[in-house]
């Protein structure tokens, strides 16, 4: 009894939880493919400083941004093989992979990136489980509504007819070949070399970033009009998850929550937003509007997307109208079903 007195005042003269102190050391690797100046990482740092922090140092991060442990592609799996510890993976980079969480691309679909990312995030909870089974999915979340930037103005849909485009997922991409454009493949990092080099002509792209990844030097008009979304997962290797203790493996779940999702994506929404401002006030740059005739034809051109959206739901095993009614509900929830 003496001695574990004694062990116990140690412990507590370090400043260490007895909960923790008996637990294994952690550094987690923390990947991101977007670069280190992007307002995400940031948050992600942040979010796990908060996580050393309340486990008293024992689990500690580093944050590796601008693809330095793998290709955007290939975050999923980067994260089911340990290769990083924690992933921010994009589902919409990979086709067919991910039907159910690619509800959340369709265009026209959610308002705002705050509390959009919170009703997603409550959504997937209920399919993430099966949908994403090799890894541990910590939270999901949006991008701010982007729209086509390019070389020349997209007014309606015959407009992309023939048009090379760089579309932002796997829905874009879907719909740039039902208007009979020609998909160009790469991802953000990638963006502004197929712009420069003419393999691409225009391409779907939030308005901050436009200027973080360098596309403001070869692209000139933005339609005014939030067309689209992409949808985002935080997740962890499922090993490195089990190989906590009970104590930190709580402290991750109470990082993993909807509310983190929102506060995760809030900067990043609030940069991307203030881009537009920045691209309206630069030289040799036109941010133009639409006619309400000219949108409800994107409306109607986009109408089949969510048809096929549904058989890949349907062919995974899941009830389509039902996964996509608990979305519009927590969507209309949050106050961020698009209008």
């Amino acid at each position: 009894m003496h001695r574990l007195i004694i062990v116990l005042a140690m412990i507590f003269a370090s400043g260490l939880s007895p909960v923790f102190a008996q637990d294994k050391d952690f550094n987690l690797k923390f990947s991101s493919w977007v670069p280190p100046q992007h307002p995400l990482n940031p948050s992600l740092i942040a979010w796990g400083k908060d996580i050393e922090k309340e486990t008293n140092g024992t689990v500690k991060s580093t944050m590796f941004p601008s693809e330095q442990l793998g290709k955007a592609f290939d975050h999923y799996d980067m994260v089911r093989d340990g290769i990083a510890d924690f992933g921010y993976i994009n589902p919409g980079y990979q086709p067919g992979r991910f039907p159910v969480i690619a509800a959340g691309e369709l265009p026209f679909l959610i308002a705002n990136a705050k509390s959009g990312s919170a009703a997603l995030d409550a959504w997937y909870r209920k399919y993430w489980a099966k949908e994403m089974k090799d890894v541990h999915v910590c939270f999901a979340f949006v991008l701010d509504p982007g729209t086509f930037h390019g070389r020349k103005k997209i007014l309606v849909p015959d407009d992309l007819r023939g048009v090379k485009v760089r579309p932002a997922n796997a829905t874009m991409g879907g719909f740039m070949t039902l208007l009979g454009a020609t998909n160009v493949q790469a991802s953000a990092p990638e963006a502004r070399e197929i712009l420069e080099r003419g393999v691409a002509d225009e391409i779907t792209f939030p308005w901050g970033s436009i200027m973080l990844f360098g596309i403001d030097k070869v692209v000139k008009y933005h339609m005014d009009m939030p067309f689209w979304t992409a949808t985002f997962v935080w997740a962890m290797n499922k090993d490195k998850y089990e190989a906590m203790s009970p104590a930190q493996r709580t402290v991750i779940d109470n990082h993993c929550t909807t509310d983190w999702a929102e506060k995760i994506a809030s900067p990043w929404a609030d940069f991307e937003h203030a881009g537009h401002a920045k691209l309206e006030a630069m030289p040799g740059h036109e941010v133009y509007k639409i006619t309400p005739e000219q949108t409800d034809l994107w409306r109607k051109a986009a109408e089949p997307l969510k048809a096929k959206w549904a058989a890949q739901v349907k062919a995974a095993g899941y009830d389509p109208d039902a996964v996509f009614a608990d979305l519009i509900g927590e969507l209309k929830k949050r106050d961020s079903l698009a209008e």
